[in-house]
């Protein structure tokens, strides 16, 4: 076994949480090729792996990748993602694959009929039934995550105070549902007292300048101004980080960071909390709000609570958060 194939498609956090895997392809199959396909805008997720001997990108449709795909000869294919198009790919190829438990109906009997059957197991460890073929066995070293040197962030552009210590602070999420509000963001950084970086995208910018009005002064707002590699750099040079159910949650546990994540409309029984090495699962504190009879209302997120009082978020208690970071 030489060549294989990765198949996950999205998203920033769903492509992190399958480096284990990659990791693990490289180390135990002696001279193997590790390919993996994703989507274009994924690349800088997977740039500067060490591990990856060629991505392969996917924008809009696959009429000149399969070509491409079929003339490297695979011998194996990883589907990580399990979706029609990973489906089109295996089929195209036609070399032996293998898939992972996604659990949807497991998902889907939680959040409509508050019937649980999850297995208490990470996605991260699901994701290795899709090599257990090739007899590559997790190794427990947690989430990688590479910064291309060129997109470090240099602290030295922010003023002292940041030089020191500080906690960054992830705003955005690509829901609503599954974001902590601006005014519970600024009580826990005027409990912290210490310097913050907020981090997020251009449509977090605003949300980003509500919470310097609110919580006064020594916040940084990064929002739409590094790209996510730099994003990532000011993550794993930050004492400690808070952050939504997303992308950089995961980025964080990848550096082995002191997380506190918040939940809102999903929760960590998903299977997608933050993935610590063996041996740092003390540094990832969970803060939820247990008992909601409308919690978990989805797997992914609406534009507004569905109930209109966003208890989820609402009722989280920031004094504990600041006691964590």
């Amino acid at each position: 076994m030489k060549r294989v194939l990765i198949i996950r498609f999205s998203s920033i956090g769903d492509i992190v949480l399958t480096t284990p895997v990659v990791r693990c392809l490289k180390e135990q199959i002696p001279g193997a090729e590790i390919h993996y396909l994703t989507k274009t805008q994924n690349f800088p997720i997977l740039q500067a792996n060490p591990y990856i001997t060629k991505i392969w990108l996917y924008d809009k449709n696959f009429r000149e990748l399969i070509p491409q795909l079929k003339f490297q000869g695979f011998d194996f294919i990883a589907d990580l993602h399990k979706n029609h198009r990973s489906r089109f790919v295996k089929n195209r190829l036609a070399v032996s694959s293998a898939t992972f438990p996604k659990l949807d109906v497991e998902k889907w009997l939680l959040v409509n009929l508050r019937i649980n059957l999850l297995p208490k197991v990470h996605i991260a460890d699901r994701y290795f039934h899709a090599v257990q073929l090739l007899e590559v066995r997790n190794d427990n070293k947690g989430l990688d995550y590479f910064i291309p040197q060129e997109e470090e962030f240099s602290l030295a552009t922010l003023p002292e105070a940041f030089a020191r210590e500080f906690i960054a602070i992830a705003i955005g999420a690509k829901h609503n549902t599954k974001i902590f509000p601006v005014e519970k963001i600024a009580e826990v950084i005027s409990l912290v007292r210490k310097p913050v970086i907020l981090l997020g995208g251009r449509e977090d910018r605003e949300r980003g300048e509500e919470i310097i009005r609110r919580a006064g002064k020594n916040v940084f707002n990064a929002c739409g101004f590094t790209s996510l590699n730099q994003s990532a750099s000011i993550i794993r040079q930050a004492s400690s980080v808070l952050t939504n159910d997303t992308g950089m949650m995961h980025i964080a546990a990848a550096f082995g960071k002191r997380i506190v994540s918040v939940w809102g409309n999903t929760i960590p029984a998903f299977g997608m909390y933050p993935y610590m090495k063996s041996g740092d699962e003390q540094n990832s504190f969970v803060s939820e709000v247990n008992g909601l009879s409308c919690r978990p209302c989805s797997k992914l997120g609406y534009p507004t609570c569905p109930k209109k009082h966003f208890k989820c978020m609402n009722l989280i208690d920031t004094a504990e958060i600041a006691k964590r970071l």
